[in-house]
């Protein structure tokens, strides 16, 4: 761990101790305990999926994988951190790394899995439905304080910026891997393991599952498979795939053009990627996020009139809904220990802050403010289940080019951004 990103924990540390502190004497309440979470048995089975530690607990604690521990914060006392860590010749106990951070912390190594003690007026948060109520004069999960331990993540300290920055770097080396395979002539199974040895990381230990989809795969937006077998022709390859650093989440999408493709299609991956680029200039203290994924549209909208796609104007595009039907998911989201990080459809004060009706996918509503981070994807996809309805409607689309385009499945493109007050930073550059 190096000197400056020790540096920029310890004040990352002390504010989350001022924050909490005013929080909880807010809600009047003298200590707040966090579980980790535990992962459960599939059903009828003794194996588990891979386990994700509560964010809030992560927030603290930059370990991803902590099961059946307790963090518990008093105002203006050093947080004491319950590790569950069992006498075990089945599996590794759990150690703590030698870093400084570890000293920030009063540590219990607990070979049993105990509740701590907690004392006055006290508020458990995180997955406890499965637990023995042993704290039955606690508040269970209260929604106002955990709103406001929410809103705490939707701005970003400079050590959590340099941890998102740090899972780009390795997220970047995995993609570089991908496309390498993919130029080899590789199928979606081998991409996959190129990706998680380039970016270095078990498979149980990815943020969200790698989306690794060859020709008309990539226009399935969140396709689940790997096949064994390469196709017999190359027509595209899109990469969704992360990775975590001290718990925090890159999240990058990257669209290549195989040798079997039209070079049309590559033409538009070369568009959709001016498009990604315009968009996050437009990332900036004040900016409206739905106002950016409805400049999204226009100049999708934009783009399909100049690529041939459409032979009527943008506006009618945009209004026709033809834009929603090649692109129909969100702009983006909100990005930090989750890869759709908390309070993206909440305003500051906790109230609802929906999708608009016509952007039912659209995962962040909210103002930008300055050390947020946000993904910035916008999309171009060849998906029949989409396009069908609007062969009926008489619409201006040169249905000849978009069967051309049909087994390249689709195109996204997706980074990371901080935004500023002045020009926004991109991580995954």
């Amino acid at each position: 761990m190096s000197t400056q990103l020790h540096q920029l924990q310890q004040e990352h540390l002390s504010r989350l101790q001022r924050d909490y502190a005013a929080l909880l004497e807010e809600h009047q309440l003298d200590c707040l305990a966090i579980y980790s979470g535990h992962a459960n048995a599939f059903f009828g089975d003794d194996q588990t999926p891979a386990f994700q530690t509560y964010g809030h607990f992560m927030h603290w604690v930059p370990l991803a994988d902590v099961q059946h521990s307790w963090l518990v914060i008093r105002p203006h006392q050093r947080p004491q951190l319950y590790l569950y860590a069992p006498t075990d010749f089945w599996h590794l106990p759990t150690q703590l790394p030698e870093e400084p951070w570890v000293s920030e912390f009063d540590i219990h190594l607990c070979s049993d899995k105990r509740q701590p003690a907690l004392e006055g007026h006290a508020a458990i948060i995180g997955d406890t439905t499965q637990l023995p109520d042993a704290h039955q004069h606690a508040q269970r999960n209260p929604d106002a304080l955990v709103h406001g331990l929410d809103e705490l993540r939707i701005t970003k300290s400079a050590y959590e910026i340099a941890c998102l920055r740090e899972a780009n770097r390795l997220a970047m080396a995995g993609h570089e891997a991908a496309q390498a395979a993919f130029l080899g002539a590789s199928g979606e199974l081998d991409i996959q393991l190129a990706y998680l040895a380039g970016s270095r990381q078990r498979e149980s230990a990815v943020p969200y599952q790698n989306i690794i989809g060859l020709n008309d795969h990539a226009g399935v937006l969140h396709y689940q498979h790997y096949d064994l077998s390469p196709p017999k022709q190359r027509h595209s390859l899109l990469v969704d795939a992360g990775r975590r650093f001290r718990g925090y989440c890159a999240d990058i999408t990257r669209t290549h053009a195989g040798p079997d493709a039209p070079a049309f299609f590559a033409e538009l991956v070369h568009a959709l990627h001016g498009l990604k680029d315009e968009l996050v200039s437009g990332v900036a203290t004040g900016a409206d996020f739905v106002d950016l994924h409805e400049q999204m549209h226009r100049q999708l909208g934009d783009i399909l009139v100049t690529h041939d796609l459409f032979r009527g104007s943008s506006d009618q595009a945009v209004a026709e809904g033809v834009t929603r039907a090649f692109c129909p998911h969100g702009l983006g989201h909100s990005l930090g220990l989750q890869v759709h990080d908390v309070a993206g459809l909440r305003q500051p004060d906790g109230s609802p802050a929906p999708p608009p009706s016509a952007h039912p996918a659209l995962r962040l509503t909210r103002t930008l403010e300055r050390d947020m981070v946000v993904t910035i994807e916008p999309g171009l996809y060849f998906i029949p289940m989409l396009l069908t309805p609007l062969r009926q409607q008489g619409l201006p689309i040169n249905w000849m080019l978009v069967d051309h385009c049909l087994p390249c499945g689709g195109i996204r493109i997706e980074d990371n951004i901080v935004v500023t007050d002045q020009r926004p930073t991109n991580l995954t550059r």
